[in-house]
């Protein structure tokens, strides 16, 4: 009799009459965060083309426009969620909105790809205060009855944003410059303020941690130097190079300091003491490493639609549909197959699934069917969505509810930085692959282009353009560099995804007898 009622008492109820209504404020705030870069990737081809249509930046330019964004994002989640939880959820929440919008409006004026990294940086610091403040605000206005079916719907907003945004971006680009793909996040901020502003309650935690400013430094730093490593290999093809090897050490040597000062620390960023429990570690890992592979799929499948096939970006927009609309279907559902088979047999299933679509991207050639592409995208969501739900879930009830914005800063720190990792790694092979198949074809160029040429299939086709009739000859060779380039690296991701596959299988529990899935959350509570 106690048990049922202290949730009662614990959650007002006019909170709890609005509690969906609330649900879909905080979608929208994050709708607008995964929104941007889910449009960024169908305008990548035009921000890449010469002004006035682009800012012609270069394939390792767009990577850090992108990695700019995500590294800021993951490397000051924790410090976001601290502050969420001391200062109150709601505050922080309209502060990042806020800071995101001002970013996106001068996003979509930069005069140079630099500036544009600069400004993705500052949409990178307003979304790291949002992206942990919505799902601690959730787990406070629900019920933990009700929060696997309010974790699926919120993923499934995810799947919404991944649909809409692709195809929000070709319209725009069809109709305006490219930085109206920013821009649009304007009114959605203004609209998102506003209905904050009206429904969602605040809430911090009575106990909160202290700020870890030595913890956020190393953390950023070392991510920093690793990925500028990785893109730098990539962009010489040449990994043995003095600056890769020696930038990639340091960030490696960063980001092992961090992990000592981590666990020497009285108030931490990363409570390193919950990774001594498998389910919880494989949960993370298998976040880190879904969208490794994903992050990485997306950033060369624009170029497969667009370069080779000759899609526009509102038609390559409209092809990744499927990959959206599974995930919007099958994330609210996917509970129905963790009750029925466990957590272990749905997430693997998944793993499998996404590493056997990575891997029927290395049969797609220039004239294959496109239909073939479209039951790819459509397994891969799937995929997907029988991933994050149950692993959110697993890492959302991990910790008590008043840390419920440290439990989402982790979820996220990992997704995002599996997500850089994923781009800066996959590009890079993309870049050296693409760079070896095409080299030998550039002997006739100016010297002084030979370089920038043989570093993507647009700087290739830019360049074949310019020389009119005479650059009709590497129109042929560019398509098959890179068709032999993408099948390489999906091979790779596809590598990665096996591995998620078998950490899951190895570590996430199975089937439980539904009276002890509370004593489970019981024991992930207490592991240290």
């Amino acid at each position: 009799m106690t048990t049922p009622a202290a949730p009662a008492s614990r959650i007002p109820e006019a909170v709890h009459r609005r509690r969906w209504a609330i649900l879909g404020v905080l979608m929208l705030s994050l709708l607008i965060v995964v929104l941007d870069n889910s449009i960024l990737n169908v305008a990548i081809k035009t921000i890449s083309t010469p002004a006035p249509t682009g800012l012609g930046a270069t394939q390792s330019e767009l990577e850090w426009a992108i990695n700019a964004y995500t590294l800021v994002f993951a490397g000051l989640l924790f410090t976001a969620g601290l502050l969420g939880d001391r200062l109150g959820r709601k505050k922080v929440l309209l502060g990042g909105l806020a800071v995101f919008g001002i970013g996106s409006a001068l996003a979509a004026f930069s005069g140079s790809p630099g500036e544009l990294i600069g400004f993705r940086a500052v949409m990178g610091l307003g979304a790291a205060f949002v992206m942990p403040a919505t799902l601690a605000v959730l787990m406070n206005v629900f019920e933990r009855d009700e929060q696997p079916k309010a974790i699926g719907i919120w993923a499934g907003g995810v799947g919404l944003a991944i649909a809409i945004g692709p195809i929000t971006g070709g319209v725009l680009l069809d109709h305006f410059w490219w930085g109206s793909v920013f821009l649009i996040n304007v009114p959605i901020v203004v609209l998102a303020l506003g209905l904050m502003l009206w429904l969602v309650p605040d809430s911090r935690d009575p106990n909160p941690g202290r700020i870890d400013p030595v913890g956020v430094l190393l953390s950023v730093v070392g991510l920093v130097l690793l990925v500028y490593g990785i893109i730098k290999g990539g962009q010489l093809a040449d990994f043995t190079d003095a600056t890769v090897l020696s930038t990639i050490g340091a960030g490696l040597a960063v980001l092992v300091a961090f992990v000592v000062f981590e666990k020497r620390s009285d108030h931490p960023s990363i409570d390193v003491r919950y990774f001594k429990n498998k389910v919880f570690s494989a949960a993370i890992a298998a976040i880190a490493l879904v969208f490794f592979a994903l992050m990485g799929v997306t950033f060369f499948s624009v170029f497969y639609t667009q370069s080779v096939r000759g899609y526009s970006p509102l038609q390559t927009g409209l092809l990744m549909l499927p990959l959206a609309a599974a995930q919007m279907i099958f994330a609210p559902r996917a509970r129905l197959l963790v009750d029925r088979f466990g957590n272990k047999a749905t997430t693997t299933g998944g793993m499998v699934l996404i590493a056997a679509m990575l891997a029927a991207f290395a049969t797609l050639e220039a004239d294959t069917p496109i239909w073939l592409l479209e039951v790819i995208f459509f397994l891969m969501g799937t995929g997907m969505a029988h991933i994050m739900t149950p692993v959110s879930v697993v890492i959302m009830q991990a910790l008590p509810r008043e840390k419920a914005g440290s439990a989402s800063a982790l979820s996220n720190t990992f997704r995002q930085v599996g997500g850089a990792l994923g781009i800066a790694v996959l590009g890079s092979v993309l870049s050296t692959s693409y760079r070896t198949g095409i080299e030998d074809k550039l002997g006739p160029l100016p010297a002084d282009v030979r370089h920038t040429a043989g570093e993507s299939i647009e700087a290739t086709l830019g360049v074949a353009e310019k020389l009119g009739p005479q650059g009709r000859a590497l129109v042929h060779p560019a398509h098959d560099a890179f068709l032999h380039a993408m099948h390489i690296t999906a091979l790779w991701g596809a590598g990665i995804a096996v591995i998620g596959a078998i950490v899951v299988a190895l570590f996430l529990p199975g089937k439980a007898p539904a009276r002890q899935a509370g004593d489970q959350e019981q024991e992930l509570v207490a592991a240290e």
